[in-house]
């Protein structure tokens, strides 16, 4: 019996020692040269101009960080970009195919049970797009619409728990993504789009005739979004958080910030207009990794 014990307790051991390695991600990143980095195509924070070229405030961030973690690693290191959905970015940053990612993941407890997240770097609203000659308003005008979310998130959930949506009763589309779930409204098969206000205020303003669409209504909800990192690994997620304190400090952060969201931006050179919430300044000034429900109204 006791050998047996010993047996298990060395098959712990050893299985532990393997973890502790396999979610070394500094290493593998050395190793490689490279960082293979989860960006998004079609949110506010990280999407795509095309041709293998992503933007926005999170992707840039995340070059930023990458640069250094060059120095860190003594290396220069380039750059693998990988499109994630909503769907699939915890499953790729826990089975290794990402190393990390930066586009507009909320940060909260459930996540938080399979992944870390970096210190938050944009505090969101979860508010409601529609047609600018929808009529509606806020949530109380969805009762008998058809609302879109995107498939993987948790933006309609949200919207229903709402106190001001007892007995408003809607019909839920699903977008495989953002591109996706704004092209339901846009073609007329939604009403409205619940989801991010950064990702709404893209989508909108990347679309023909960015005029015809509006954010109405209440806040839904207050979410931090973060780098979402590999579950367990101090090293990378210091490293992160480093970079980012660094980011803020010398003020490049708030820089990247302006560039993104209150000048022109591509494709289409137009003005998102968003200043930093209080929440975001707040997110600035006291770096922290709290989930979503810490920023529940007490």
């Amino acid at each position: 019996m006791k050998k047996q014990l010993l047996a298990l307790a060395v098959t712990a051991f050893v299985a532990t020692g393997a973890f502790a390695q396999a979610t070394d991600t500094l290493a593998k990143i050395k190793e490689r040269g490279a960082v293979n980095l989860g960006v998004r195509d079609s949110s506010g924070l990280a999407y795509t101009l095309g041709g293998g070229k992503y933007v926005g405030f999170h992707t840039e961030m995340a070059e930023n960080i990458i640069k250094d973690l060059s120095k860190d690693l003594g290396k220069p290191l380039t750059i693998n970009y990988q499109v994630i959905t909503s769907q699939n970015r915890v499953p790729l940053v826990q089975n290794g195919t990402i190393d990390f990612e930066c586009g507009s993941t909320t940060n909260n407890a459930a996540r938080q049970k399979d992944v870390d997240f970096a210190y938050t770097t944009y505090v969101e609203e979860i508010r409601i797009l529609t047609k600018a000659n929808s009529g509606i308003n806020g949530i109380a005008d969805l009762k008998g619409k058809v609302v879109a979310t995107t498939t993987g998130t948790t933006s309609v959930q949200t919207l229903r728990k709402n106190k001001r949506a007892e007995g408003v009763d809607f019909k839920e589309v699903m977008g495989k993504d953002h591109a996706d779930s704004f092209l339901l409204l846009e073609s007329g098969r939604a009403d409205a789009f619940v989801m991010d206000g950064s990702i709404l205020a893209a989508n909108a303003a990347k679309s023909k005739n960015p005029k015809d669409f509006k954010i109405v209504g209440e806040v839904l909800s207050v979410e931090p979004i973060a780098c979402m990192l590999p579950k367990g690994d101090a090293k990378l997620k210091k490293a992160v958080d480093d970079s980012i304190v660094r980011q803020i400090k010398d003020g490049s952060l708030a820089k990247l910030y302006d560039k993104w969201f209150m000048q022109p931006i591509p494709p289409n050179n137009v003005n998102l207009n968003m200043p930093a919430s209080e929440g975001t300044k707040a997110a600035w000034a006291n770096p922290n990794d709290k989930p979503m429900e810490a920023y529940a109204p007490k």
